[in-house]
């Protein structure tokens, strides 16, 4: 555990890494001043097109994968959160771009997925299914955000998991307020 908690920092920074505004830069473009000016994976794909949008969304789910890949090495489930937590945490609110980072959707989408690989694959369908119907990432991704404790309880892991995987949901969810907000007044934002 004390392992754990010093790799904590190391994800923190591994999250920070800043996936989508380097694409978008490789572009010409600041992705930060366009689209919703979120720098994500949808935003990427609102303004620059669905390959580099799923290019994000692979790079922004491997930092958290790979968190969950070394914690688990360090202490199993419980390393493996903890770990996944704190690069979901430095994706959101990166220290090298003044704390403002994306909403954490890609980059818990991979910790998620290398943790609890059945449930996360129903959910990446329902994802998609999501998207396709609607044309709004943003729903999908609030849809997602609520099956992910539902899946990690089904399959009988243990409360502490459940709990775990929940508060990493809310946190996500409160990331997308402005979403809801939109959602809710039918201005949101269609994916590309």
């Amino acid at each position: 555990m004390v392992l754990a908690l010093i790799l904590m920092p190391v994800a923190y920074l591994l999250g920070t890494f800043p996936s989508a505004v380097l694409v978008a830069r490789s572009r010409g473009i600041d992705i930060n001043a366009e689209g919703s000016g979120n720098p994500g994976a949808s935003n990427v794909s609102r303004v620059l097109g669905r390959k580099l949008g799923i290019f994000v969304f692979v790079l922004d789910g491997l930092k958290g994968a790979i968190s969950v890949g070394v914690g688990f090495l360090a202490f199993e489930y419980a390393g493996a959160l903890m770990l996944a937590c704190a690069a979901v945490v430095g994706h959101v609110f990166p220290i090298t771009r003044k704390f403002k980072g994306g909403r954490g959707v890609a980059t818990a989408g991979g910790a998620a997925l290398a943790l609890y690989p059945l449930p996360n694959l129903v959910l990446l369908a329902v994802w998609i299914v999501v998207v396709k119907l609607t044309k709004k990432a943003s729903l999908a991704s609030l849809a997602i955000c609520v099956g992910l404790p539902i899946g990690v309880a089904v399959i009988g892991r243990p409360a502490g998991e459940v709990i775990t995987t929940a508060c990493l949901s809310a946190f996500v969810i409160s990331r997308h307020w402005d979403n809801v907000k939109r959602l809710v007044r039918g201005t949101e934002l269609s994916s590309r």
